[in-house]
């Protein structure tokens, strides 16, 4: 009983213990410094982390998949970005690929991301050709002119095409994603 008293004395005279702070700078010769003081006090500016998020997300996991395509556009550009294959690759279709295929698919996906991103653009299927469809007996009446073929909604992007340039950013580069849904989910494909 004693040494509990004696104990709890100690520890209500001790001084409160503060946890210390470590910041991340970058001095003037572009070397990582650590330390407890500000940055600034020691002559350098700070560095933070590069910020990994896509836009509305809250990091590196997603828990749910790209149900929309604005979704699956931001997915690439933030893969582009950051220069990160596994990013694009958790958008990427993987059914039915064998270990080789796969390994080719990661190697073209890394060569994507490592070219710089002009413009991405849906690509829509072929549309049919619209031309009116004459009614008979309209020739000589001057009657209305009838599209039958005119699609109910319009249609949708069967891929998205990555304009791109080369190293010297001077060639234009194209890669063409296509799109499949599938668990109500869009995922891309080579």
């Amino acid at each position: 009983m004693r040494r509990s008293l004696l104990l709890l004395a100690c520890c209500a005279l001790a001084p409160a213990a503060h946890a210390q702070q470590v910041n991340r700078c970058t001095d003037a010769q572009g070397r990582t410094v650590y330390g407890d003081q500000t940055c600034e006090t020691m002559g350098a500016r700070a560095r933070l982390p590069p910020d990994t998020r896509a836009a509305g997300g809250s990091g590196l996991y997603r828990d749910s998949c790209a149900r929309r395509l604005s979704e699956v556009v931001t997915q690439i550009r933030g893969a582009v970005e950051a220069r990160d294959a596994n990013r694009l690759s958790g958008i990427y279709l993987w059914n039915g690929l064998s270990n080789a295929s796969a390994a080719r698919v990661m190697d073209r996906l890394d060569a994507i991301v490592q070219r710089p991103l002009v413009d991405i653009a849906p690509v829509y299927p072929d549309d049919p050709a619209l031309e009116p469809v004459d009614a008979p007996g309209t020739e000589a009446r001057g009657g209305p002119i009838f599209i039958t073929n005119m699609p109910a909604t319009p249609p949708r992007p069967v891929a998205l095409r990555l304009e791109q340039t080369l190293g010297t950013g001077h060639v234009p580069a194209r890669t063409v994603l296509n799109l499949r849904r599938q668990y109500n989910c869009f995922w891309i494909s080579l």
